[in-house]
């Protein structure tokens, strides 16, 4: 089988069974968090979203595409993120990380096979119940940035994510009050706050 065949049925296999879950995101999350945030804990009022964490053939081998977001979006400017967004009224979440990724990064729906969903992260800053979508395609997209939502495709290939190396720790003010939060730095880029914890469970994932 090829590598791409063999995590294929792997990930089938894993994302059947127990996940890695708050455990392995909570190692990615700042500290202290929000105050009113809980692991684990999805608000019953939350707005449901969908973030498409899909696996091909890259030019450094099996990779995943995350978007640098416009810096003149209202919410999350400039940061690091899966391709997804919002529910749309009647739209199950898979449809909504096709749909998004679709419009966002120009990933055609028709060539992507869902692999199943992980843990999803409440993101309390939004509002939003973030539910990561894993799926698989057998060639590279052809990457086409939507204008004025995504300034940049990441390609970042599984031994990228992988390298420990790469996991960093910053510090930032909220409040008045220092925050801790790991990060991964990929391409000069921190990636950390729900993407990161989305990661870090994926992580988790591909060495069980």
């Amino acid at each position: 089988m090829s590598t791409l065949t063999t995590l294929e049925t792997k990930l089938r296999d894993r994302l059947t069974g127990t996940l890695p879950g708050v455990d392995a995101q909570l190692r990615f999350a700042p500290v202290p968090p929000r105050g009113n945030w809980k692991p684990g804990h999805f608000p019953a009022d939350a707005r449901l979203a969908a973030g498409l964490l899909l696996l091909y053939p890259g030019p450094k081998g099996i990779s995943l595409p995350l978007t640098v977001r416009a810096s003149g979006l209202r919410r999350h400017a400039g940061q690091i993120s899966l391709p997804g967004g919002a529910t749309d009224p009647g739209e199950t979440l898979v449809d909504a990380a096709l749909r998004e990724a679709h419009e966002e990064i120009g990933v055609n729906p028709a060539d992507v096979r869902v692999l199943g969903e992980m843990t999803p992260v409440h993101v309390l800053v939004s509002g939003f119940t973030l539910h990561p979508i894993v799926a698989i395609t057998d060639d590279r997209p052809a990457f086409s940035p939507a204008p004025y939502e995504v300034e940049e495709v990441l390609e970042v290939s599984l031994d990228d994510l992988q390298d420990a190396s790469r996991i960093r720790q910053g510090t930032r003010m909220r409040e008045g009050v220092a925050v801790e939060y790991p990060y991964f730095d990929l391409f000069g880029h921190q990636v950390w706050g729900a993407t990161a914890m989305v990661l870090g469970e994926f992580i988790c994932l591909l060495q069980t």
